[in-house]
């Protein structure tokens, strides 16, 4: 017991700079207080106890604002950073080396009894204010940025933003993410985002654009090759909108300029 205890204060000053003392994060650190009370109230479940547990969780609830339901199996050196909010649901697995921020939920989609949380493997990441829902697994050192909603599982070492989540960075990691792999990226992954990453809605535009410029090129190399062969070239004509049941005043706009 005491030597996860040590497992436990010793990641909090590996992944938070603020941290000060020992003394501040036994008394201060309202995730080291929930991971705690957690390990009593799972006992309590699978010793058989099941509404003693819940009593216990639902206390460290009020107590932390983390609420952990007492079935839910989570690892060593797991870290809940700010604590606020965070939802873990019964049949949630979380691996080692795992940090969540405040908001975050590891919930459920359905209502039938089983598996219907997530499984988060060794060294997860999940930013704040993120949901991870269904019985998904989330890849060993995987990074899950603020605000996303994630419903599909995640492969190994990569990075997810958005609603719904996409991948934007899937290179995986060189090594196996372990306690000191973690704690020596964790100032350039806090909050499961990097300040370098791309926004895969405005990538997707961008892609767009580079393509109607490709097609817009080789229009004007076919014209040109038209004109070259004595061809007429007749610009197309345009279509009559004026049969149009419905026009929005994007379209009104540009038939005028038209």
């Amino acid at each position: 017991m005491f030597s996860r205890l040590k497992e436990d204060i010793l990641c909090v000053f590996e992944r938070d700079p603020a941290a000060q003392s020992v003394f501040e994060v036994i008394t201060a650190y309202p995730g080291i207080h929930a991971i705690l009370i957690h390990r009593l109230s799972h006992y309590c479940w699978n010793a058989g106890f099941r509404w003693l547990a819940r009593f216990i969780s639902h206390i460290s609830r009020w107590l932390t604002g983390i609420e952990i339901h007492p079935g839910a199996r989570i690892g060593r050196r797991f870290f809940i950073d700010h604590g606020m909010g965070v939802v873990i649901g019964e049949t949630a697995v979380i691996g080692d080396d795992c940090t969540l921020y405040h908001g975050v939920t590891l919930g459920g989609t359905t209502w039938q009894k089983g598996k219907r949380h997530p499984t988060l493997h060794n060294g997860v990441v999940i930013g704040a204010g993120a949901k991870v829902l269904g019985p998904i697994e989330i890849g060993q050192g995987a990074r899950i940025g603020s605000n996303s909603v994630v419903l599909k599982s995640v492969p190994p070492g990569v990075t997810i933003v958005g609603i719904p989540g996409h991948i934007v960075d899937s290179k995986a990691k060189k090594s196996t993410p372990g306690r000191d792999a973690i704690a020596s990226k964790m100032g350039f992954d806090a909050y499961g985002a990097t300040a370098d990453m791309p926004d895969p809605i405005a990538n997707a535009i961008n892609r767009m654009l580079d393509h109607i410029h490709v097609l817009d090129e080789q229009i004007e190399t076919m014209k040109k090759a038209l004109n070259d062969a004595g061809i007429a070239y007749s610009q197309p004509p345009v279509p009559d909108l004026e049969g149009c049941e419905i026009e929005d005043s994007y379209v009104k706009d540009k038939r005028e300029e038209i």
